[in-house]
């Protein structure tokens, strides 16, 4: 699990900026969607092309989160990366810019509908009412990547939790463009994961400061249990 005490010695900047630590002192299930992002075998399978070691890591609370936002009615969205001919045709400056000939067969390979690589995860638990959307940019809402959006508009969905991996990279991307489509945004710091403490830590920074709330698991879950989901004061 990361390191985030570097983002706890900070996050009360967000009080100068917004004159308040939290943003959202309440869940709102009915408006309310879980999104985990990329918590794919290439991310998170031991020795795959692209794996984040600490993915595995936050499985449990993955899990946690899951079981807690079906029991409240909240909307479950599986975001899987996929990249394949389509991709490749509609998005040519990511495999210019982002990797070799020889990796970019690989990833390719990997990521396309129906390969292994491309698959969720065994260690995550998915449920037969859970939606799983197939997202071609980083970002879930970016143009031409997906349906999320539309998903979630049409079962009248106000605010997101994102979990997943990269933190810096896809689920990063996936809340800032959540942000600008109006969604409120809450980032558990301890259900997403990349490659490095560092990295994790500013984009924490990033999200606390400017996109939205920075929770907890256990806090999340415990305002789900209260009577009126507010959260506790933190």
């Amino acid at each position: 699990m990361h390191d985030i005490q570097a983002f706890l010695d900070v996050r009360g900047r967000a009080v100068d900026i917004r004159g308040r630590l939290f943003a959202y002192p309440e869940l709102e299930p009915e408006k309310t969607a879980l999104v985990i992002v990329d918590m794919q075998n290439v991310f998170c399978a031991p020795g795959a092309l692209v794996e984040v070691p600490e993915a595995r890591d936050i499985v449990p609370n993955i899990n946690s989160l899951t079981t807690a936002a079906r029991a409240a009615g909240m909307p479950v969205v599986w975001l899987r990366h996929t990249s394949d001919k389509d991709t490749e045709q509609g998005w040519p400056v990511f495999f210019r810019f982002g990797m070799t000939p020889d990796r970019k067969d690989a990833y390719l390979d990997a990521m396309s509908l129906g390969a292994e690589g491309h698959q969720i995860y065994s260690g995550l638990e998915v449920a037969d009412s859970d939606l799983i959307v197939d997202k071609r940019r980083f970002s879930g809402f970016a143009p031409g990547s997906s349906t999320l959006d539309t998903v979630l508009r049409e079962r009248g969905i106000d605010n997101i939790i994102i979990t997943g991996t990269l933190s810096n990279v896809c689920c990063e991307s996936t809340a800032r463009d959540a942000y600008f489509l109006n969604y409120g945004i809450i980032f558990p710091s301890d259900a997403n994961a990349c490659l490095s403490d560092d990295e994790h830590n500013a984009t924490l920074v990033n999200m606390h400061s400017f996109f939205g709330d920075v929770r907890s698991t256990d806090d999340i879950l415990t305002a789900l249990q209260h009577n009126e989901h507010r959260f506790a004061e933190s």
